[in-house]
């Protein structure tokens, strides 16, 4: 019988479903860019900031972007967890891991609502 010690880590469902949902957002997010940068005719400056002014393309935007994070980070802790076993490093790395994304997500906002 094998016998789980609970340690306070997660067991992988919540991490798994996080890295499902934002592989189908970001994949559905691409055919829709891909679609309307297509539909937009010659690449301009012009058509590139038509195509991110209505809300809706900025807050979709912002989700393709949250979703790369989350993604990211998932994976990222996994990788941590893993393979760095000294536990102050592990936790200083998840950390910096941490204040990257949420630094990366905040340019992300800052530069899709200056538009």
């Amino acid at each position: 019988m094998v016998k789980r010690v609970v340690v306070g880590a997660h067991y992988g469902l919540g991490g798994w479903m996080v890295q499902r949902v934002s592989a189908a957002f970001m994949a559905l997010y691409t055919l829709l860019f891909v679609t309307l940068l297509l539909a937009s005719g010659p690449p301009s400056y012009a058509a590139w900031k038509s195509l991110f002014a209505p809300g809706w393309m900025r807050f979709a935007t912002f989700l393709f972007a949250a979703s790369v994070l989350a993604h990211a980070w998932v994976g990222m802790r996994d990788i941590w967890m893993d393979y760095v076993k000294p536990t102050g490093l592990r936790l200083a790395l998840e950390a910096a891991t941490a204040l990257l994304l949420i630094g990366c997500g905040a340019w992300a906002l800052q530069i899709l609502w200056r538009i």
